[in-house]
């Protein structure tokens, strides 16, 4: 109960970019999860994790091999995703903006799946074009790019990017505020 106090506290005091004042459901994460290829992945990306609701569950999914490299801005957040202890989990405190940059530093090249809680409707229009950019070039082919919103406005913008074909579109009800669920594939 601390911990869901603590991230509406926080939440509320940085409503301009984090976007919620709820941590994810389990409903929800298990949604934005569904397409990743856990068996095969070398590189999962988080961005925008918050308090980690859906880093645990991708924690709980991946193989020994595989590592787990979170952007996150906030400082409350980032040092609350600190705490969690797993050799897997890499937490960078740096913008979605240079996932490439990051990642290469890391010693990858290419992601294996991307995915976002980035509130896209409350960042600025350049900087969210940059970071849906960015995270299509991350993509290796055929990989996902799942991002949930509370809104449709990005539906258009990620046709876009991801070519239309690319693109579906799920609901998560079971979510405090019900949230829609953008899954795409780079081909």
């Amino acid at each position: 109960m601390k911990k869901k106090f603590n991230f509406f506290k926080e939440a509320i005091s940085t409503a301009k970019t984090s976007g919620t004042i709820i941590p994810s459901s389990r409903f929800l994460a298990e949604k934005m999860l569904k397409h990743v290829d856990f068996n095969n992945s070398d590189l999962i990306v988080e961005l925008g994790p918050g308090n980690g609701a859906i880093t645990k569950h991708i924690l709980n999914k991946i193989q020994p091999k595989t590592k787990l490299v979170c952007f996150e801005i906030n400082e409350a957040f980032y040092q609350e995703l600190l705490k969690i202890d797993h050799p897997q989990c890499i937490v960078l405190k740096a913008s979605a903006e240079n996932i490439r940059e990051e990642i290469k530093q890391l010693g990858y090249d290419k992601a294996d799946a991307i995915i976002s809680s980035l509130p896209l409707s409350i960042i600025p229009n350049e900087v969210a074009q940059n970071i849906l950019e960015e995270s299509y070039q991350t993509l290796k082919n055929k990989a996902p790019f799942t991002q949930f919103q509370y809104s449709l406005n990005y539906y258009k913008k990620l046709k876009e990017i991801f070519k239309k074909k690319n693109v579906s579109l799920n609901f998560e009800p079971l979510n405090i505020p019900p949230a829609f669920i953008y899954n795409c594939i780079k081909n």
